[in-house]
């Protein structure tokens, strides 16, 4: 009888070292899992905030653009009368001179348009 409890105790025991270990084994898991749904949440944080940057600087070149268009319109249309070209050879020498000499379209079709109209506020008959 003796024999019978040192050999249920010996398994008691055994059953108790597998549960430890079990349980040791699913705090690890749950642990790996949380380090996994952290990184997930960085990910998710880190890529809504690089799609917003994406949107508001997409959102900044279309603006930038709507506000330049109107001014390379006119200059195309000073280069038009003032050459006799198309507006797609406007455009090309636009960007032809904004090549050579590095500076923006829009900064170059600027300088046209405000030349253009000092040049003709100065010769109105007024002065």
């Amino acid at each position: 009888m003796a024999s019978e409890s040192l050999g249920a105790g010996n398994d008691l025991a055994e059953r108790v070292a597998a549960a430890r270990r079990e349980v040791e084994a699913n705090v690890f898991r749950l642990d790996m899992a949380r380090s996994r749904l952290q990184a997930t949440r960085q990910r998710i944080s880190s890529g809504r905030a690089e799609r917003e940057m994406l949107h508001d600087s997409a959102f900044a070149r279309l603006a930038a653009r709507l506000d330049s268009q109107p001014v390379i319109e006119q200059a195309k249309g000073i280069l038009i009368a003032q050459v006799g070209c198309t507006p797609d050879e406007a455009f090309s020498m636009l960007r032809a001179a904004s090549q050579r000499s590095n500076v923006r379209v829009r900064d170059l079709a600027r300088d046209i348009v405000d030349r253009a109209a000092s040049r003709d506020h100065a010769d109105s008959p007024g002065r």
